[in-house]
């Protein structure tokens, strides 16, 4: 099959498959989530703050289950709610999502009508400046252009990703050591793993404008955690996929560090990473 062929199956209806909404915030309670995002699933809400508690309520006829926790670490809360995720389907969601009217729909039935499909990678509008993707046409996502999904893209079949022992990296996010990434790679074990995975023209959300709680510029930690990100990423071929990443964007991240001097740091970013 090629990998642009859209292989979706003619059905009469659909197989009654449940879905859990995994949100990972910070300081936040669960009606206040609930509302921001517009959800309307059964949901697991992980919130960070400086106590821990859980809470169970009913919101808008579904279940929510939530938990609060001291830690840091995106990682950490999105390991949290996936471990205690028992619906078929797991979509992931950051704070900042609003959902559409219907979503939990369209990615049931998007599962429907992709039965081989183990994850599928959904449109979600992101803030302006922040768009890294978007998805136009199906097709089947790789080891080589798997660093390009948020989180909040991610739909999967839970019991696929519990089968695997799939989590998430606590190098790597928000909180932890190295700025971002976590998203990649979590992406990457999947495919490593033998999940299918396709990105889907569905539109679920969209981002909304805030302040980033990892990004403050093209600066030296940028690319340095950037090139630690590679080396977990792509092993021997990090220099490689790290040369033609800059050379991709130089317009946009090195108008402050040239591009030779930022695939320096990138490289001392590999060199270093634990």
């Amino acid at each position: 099959m090629l990998s642009g062929e859209d292989p979706r199956q003619e059905r009469e209806g659909r197989e009654d498959m449940t879905l859990q909404l995994l949100v990972a915030a910070v300081d936040k309670r669960p009606l206040e989530l609930a509302e921001d995002m517009q959800i309307d699933s059964d949901a697991i809400l992980v919130s960070q703050g400086d106590s821990y508690g859980y809470e169970e309520l009913a919101y808008r006829g579904h279940r929510l289950r939530y938990f609060s926790m001291a830690e840091r670490g995106v990682g950490l809360s999105r390991n949290h709610s996936l471990l205690r995720a028992q619906a078929d389907i797991s979509l992931f969601a950051d704070e900042d999502i609003v959902y559409v009217p219907g979503y939990e729909e369209k990615v049931l039935d998007a599962f429907e009508a992709y039965p081989q499909a183990d994850m599928l990678l959904f449109n979600v509008q992101a803030a302006p400046g922040r768009e890294t993707y978007r998805t136009e046409a199906f097709g089947r996502v790789r080891w080589y252009n798997c660093g390009r999904y948020p989180t909040y893209s991610f739909a999967a079949r839970t019991a696929r990703l519990h089968q695997k022992n799939i989590t998430f990296s606590l190098l790597f996010g928000g909180g932890a050591r190295y700025s971002a990434g976590e998203d990649s790679l979590f992406l990457s074990e999947c495919l490593k793993k033998g999940l299918k995975v396709y990105r889907v023209p569905i539109h679920i959300g969209r981002e909304r404008e805030r302040e980033s709680t990892w990004f403050s510029g093209y600066n030296f930690k940028f690319f340095y955690d950037r090139g630690a990100l590679y080396r977990y990423l792509y092993g021997r071929l990090d220099g490689a996929m790290a040369l033609r990443f800059l050379l991709a964007h130089r317009k946009v991240m090195c108008r402050d560090i040239p591009w030779r001097k930022a695939f320096g740091i990138m490289r001392q970013g590999m060199r270093e990473a634990i």
